[in-house]
């Protein structure tokens, strides 16, 4: 059959609409039926008194760099999910749904089949819908064999539940959940400390890690949503900081009131990936802290005198934490000193 010239171009609807029937029968699963039209609807319902709802958007960055060379596309969905819902959580607000968009250089509905199954994976996990999204074709724009992912999430809470940080003040405490690698930030630096500094291929072994580079770098950017939901069914946590880009040193301040800034204290085990990147890239302490998470992808700051009820909490959750500082007077100095 001949090309039409849109193909002959370089786009292909068909291949957009065999995209599309993948995602909707795998959406299915979670009741949704109108995915592929021009929106989507969620019936907003429930027993949040005063609602407010919270949104975010947010991509994976250029962790899809190790997805291309490794060919493993399953897991940035899921990454791209879980980035989103902890970027609400933070406001103490529950994930209602997902819209997910991915360009690429050609639709490849084996690749994007993919890549869908762990946007789902990461929404189901998390008790929230995919309620629709969108898939270009951008031959000219994008690499051959690459694309791009991004996410828009929308959560809710009540008026009187919003955690902002506003109370934080002196003498309260800060408890770090782990990470389960670098997440979806630093991978620019880790990238080339890996691949062009020290020439390694995605399949090579370094002594004190568990699976290959590759395998390592793709870990999934972990959901903090059942702890934390654990803590605010309490009334336990004042203020939370998702490690993203900026790391520990510019997260942890942007929920600080201005007359505060924390001492954080190393209590927690470096895990051996970034001990790894650090020594390999000869990275500054000033840099480590701020570019990677260092083994600490949330930050919570309690009261002290619940201390012993946020421990029992997240030990009944199976979560492991650590108490990693304390919060001070603001001086003028750093916001954010390590000891």
């Amino acid at each position: 059959m001949k090309k039409s010239a849109y193909e002959q171009a370089g786009v292909s609807i068909d291949r957009g609409n065999q995209a599309v029937e993948r995602i909707k029968a795998m959406v299915q699963r979670m009741g949704v039926q109108e995915i592929g039209k021009f929106g989507g609807f969620f019936p907003l319902k429930g027993d949040v008194k005063k609602p407010i709802l919270v949104s975010s958007a947010d991509g994976v960055g250029t962790k899809l760099k190790i997805a291309f060379l490794t060919g493993v596309h399953h897991t940035v969905g899921r990454d791209l999910v879980n980035h989103c819902v902890n970027d609400i959580l933070v406001y103490g607000a529950r994930p209602l749904f997902l819209l997910a968009y991915r360009a690429s250089w050609k639709v490849d509905p084996k690749t994007g089949a993919a890549v869908g199954s762990g946007v789902l994976d990461g929404c189901l996990d998390n008790e929230m819908i995919l309620l629709g999204g969108e898939t270009a074709e951008m031959p000219g724009f994008y690499q051959e064999g690459e694309y791009d992912i991004a996410g828009f999430i929308v959560g809710i809470v009540g008026k009187d539940k919003v955690v902002d940080g506003k109370n934080i003040g002196k003498g309260d405490l800060l408890i770090g959940l782990p990470s389960t690698g670098l997440h979806t930030n630093g991978y620019s630096l880790a990238r080339h400390i890996v691949f062009e500094k020290l020439k390694l291929k995605v399949d090579s072994r370094v002594s004190g890690l568990a699976a290959p580079i590759g395998e390592e770098l793709l870990r999934v950017h972990r959901s903090y949503l059942k702890p934390v939901n654990a803590l605010l069914a309490v009334g336990l946590v004042k203020g939370m900081a998702h490690i993203t880009g900026g790391g520990l040193l510019e997260n942890i301040p942007r929920i600080l009131p201005a007359a505060t800034a924390v001492v954080l204290e190393k209590t927690w085990p470096e895990p051996p990936l970034f001990s790894f990147l650090v020594q390999a890239g000869n990275v500054s302490e000033q840099e480590r802290y701020r570019v990677f998470n260092m083994g600490i992808g949330m930050v919570l700051v309690i009261d002290p005198k619940h201390l012993s009820r946020v421990e029992s909490v997240l030990k009944k959750a199976n979560e492991d934490f650590y108490l990693i500082g304390l919060v001070t007077e603001n001086k003028g100095g750093p916001r954010v000193s390590i000891e």
